[in-house]
């Protein structure tokens, strides 16, 4: 493959490099911050050869590749002078401001990113030292395990140095600055200090012992309020002497105000952290490896993974394992376990060659091709190896499994879950695997429909059942051509997508206003027979707090189908970034089989949707013209 060529396509496909703030990637993905993701061609980037998929999470536009992402950035990062690109102000050139939580994820993902394949490795290799100890092959005694565990371990002993560099890169202070406070929780004579019974003051103020080796949230917290101080102080010095004298007085106010407020405080944080952990993990930990293999893969999907990943470096710090890692290793088994299901039933060549490849990346711990091309894309494998996951994560968590390095979670971590529990961790990643195989063959692949996420199907109108009028004008899509993964995996439920012509929102059935968002994009009814409806007016819109909308119903107001109750300003919508696509989801799905179909009972057409038995007829239509509501 041409990698030059790819990135050139990409960096065409986001808009150019004037419309990138920040771009850095991780084990699979691209991740890009945009200034207008609007500018983005979404759809052209996924038709490229070698993109798995696009997906917008934690305010980033992530372009999944796969393993080969290395090759594309390199090229990537020349063609659009990603060094220059990432110093800019994201504040001043983005149109729409994060949220927190948002915030938070990206600043997690982008402070552990960098080095997280070294962490990776040098996490197996203190698994594979252990492993060598228990089988005779080594002692903790000779040169080489002695020379290789300060390899491995010496990269966590370390790691508030590792993470100073890339959480000041991230905040845009002086990297070196942010070392050498690091360096100061790390070193020899104050560990020695803190390991001891000595105490120590500064001028008067006692200084809390603590040991920050192989720590996280004590230099993270520093480099924060590093953050706030050093503009202060640029702007103190005059430009002549400002290079010496802000790493300067930088230092001598925060190394003592660190090892005084800040690093206690973060280790407070941490240790509560690994406290509450502990706590849920111990009270029922069977139930705690349940939902987190069950849920881990969906927690990838979204982004929110990256908030674990302090967690479970902190619980190895403060506790000296972690019992997370594992039923992780557990859902990524899972996953495996379902693509090879796709590829022991799939007919389509296509398919049957992603899935394939698909298994040996995921056994790695790779699981985003896994999930985006495969499991994900057919919806129904991703459902067996949540199952799956969810049994073998039960078992791996009932029998106390820990991890006793952090590295990414894989059959290759096996090494580091020696010790209590590990006969657990091998039943349960074996349980897992079959499991997500057996059910994906048996369950997963459904006729004649591998490779449609989301169908609509037309049906005859039948005297009965219950009719959903589509709520606004304009052009009907199928809900897996939105460009939102939540709805166009179908995750809340069936429905529809209609790109709008028009600005009014109208009621698709006779019921009672069940939910109004304060926003006013989104509205939630409740049908007199029963179907729960949420009609969600554009993606990410929730960013725009209520700007352009205005709601015309109530919470329990009664409303008739057809009767408006949302009013909004389309163009401006569009005009702020935003997609303006309406989707109309049955979030009651499992009672109901949905099809959407032209009701020929009125003298003009006008498409309904219908809720109803099982559906005879299998034409499937990719999209129509709504006439009338």
């Amino acid at each position: 493959m041409d990698y030059k060529l790819l990135a050139n396509e990409i960096l065409s496909g986001v808009g150019g490099k004037e419309n990138i703030n920040a771009a850095w990637h991780c084990a699979t993905r691209l991740r890009f911050k945009l200034k207008d993701e609007s500018k983005a061609d979404t759809q052209k980037i996924e038709n490229l050869d070698g993109v798995v998929t696009v997906v917008k999470s934690a305010g980033q536009y992530q372009v999944v590749i796969g393993n080969a992402v290395a090759k594309v950035f390199e090229p990537l990062a020349q063609l659009a002078d990603l060094e220059n690109t990432d110093n800019q102000d994201t504040e001043t050139t983005t149109n729409k401001k994060e949220n927190i939580m948002n915030r938070f994820i990206g600043f997690i993902s982008s402070v552990f990113t960098p080095f997280l394949g070294a962490m990776a490795g040098a996490g197996i290799l203190k698994g594979l030292l252990a492993l060598f100890v228990a089988i005779g092959w080594l002692t903790d005694k000779s040169g080489a395990y002695q020379i290789w565990y300060a390899a491995g371990d010496g990269f966590f002993y370390f790691l508030p140095v590792l993470l100073a560099f890339t959480a000041a890169k991230r905040l845009k202070v002086n990297q070196f600055v942010a070392v050498a406070l690091a360096t100061t929780l790390v070193y020899p004579t104050l560990v020695a200090i803190s390991g001891s019974a000595q105490t120590i003051n500064f001028f008067g103020i006692p200084v809390v012992s603590t040991t920050y080796t192989s720590s996280v949230i004590p230099i993270l917290l520093a480099v924060w309020v590093l953050s706030y101080l050093e503009p202060v102080l640029d702007k103190v010095f005059p430009e002549a002497v400002r290079n010496i004298f802000t790493p300067l007085f930088s230092l001598m106010i925060m190394a003592p105000l660190t090892m005084i407020v800040v690093g206690p405080l973060g280790a407070s944080v941490g240790t509560l952290l690994s406290s509450g952990v502990s706590a849920i993990y111990n009270t029922a930990p069977a139930v705690a490896g349940a939902i987190l293999g069950a849920f881990w893969q969906v927690f990838v999907i979204f982004g929110v993974h990256w908030t674990f990943v302090p967690v479970m470096m902190n619980n190895i710090s403060k506790l000296g394992y972690d019992p997370l890692l594992p039923i992780l290793s557990v859902a990524v088994l899972s996953q495996a376990g379902a693509a090879l299901g796709v590829f022991l039933k799939s007919k389509d060549k296509k398919m049957k060659s992603l899935a394939g490849s698909s298994v040996a990346t995921a056994v790695l711990g790779i699981t985003e091709p896994t999930i985006y091309g495969v499991t994900l894309k057919l919806k129904r494998p991703f459902i067996c190896a949540a199952i799956a996951g969810a049994i073998g994560g039960a078992i791996a968590g009932g029998g106390q499994a820990h991890a006793s390095s952090f590295t990414l979670p894989s059959l290759l971590a096996l090494p580091t879950y020696l010790g209590s529990g590990f006969t657990s961790v091998i039943i349960g990643l074996a349980v897992a695997f079959i499991l997500g195989t057996v059910l994906t063959y048996f369950f997963g692949i459904q006729r004649s429909k591998e490779t449609l996420a989301s169908s609509v199907v037309v049906n005859e109108k039948k005297p009965g059942n219950e009719y959903l009028a589509v709520p606004i004008e304009g052009t009907i899509i199928p809900l897996k051509n939105v460009k939102d993964e939540v709805f166009s995996s179908e995750a809340m439920g069936q429905g529809v997508a209609i790109v709008p012509t028009s600005n009014i929102v109208k009621s698709p059935v006779e019921g009672t206003i069940s939910a109004v968002y304060p926003t006013g994009h989104a509205i939630g009814i409740i049908s007199k027979d029963g179907a729960e409806v949420l009609i969600h007016i554009g993606i990410d819109t929730v960013e725009l707090d209520g700007r352009y909308f205005t709601t015309l119903v109530q919470q329990n107001q009664k409303v008739t189908q057809g009767e408006a109750i949302v009013e909004f300003d389309r163009e401006a919508v569009k005009t702020a970034g935003f997609d303006t696509t309406v989707m109309m989801i049955v979030t009651n799905t499992p009672d109901y089989n949905i099809s959407v179909t032209p009701d020929t009972t009125t003298k003009d057409t006008q498409w309904v949707i219908s809720l109803a038995e099982k559906n005879t007829k299998n034409e499937t239509m990719d999209q129509g013209e709504i006439k009338h509501v």
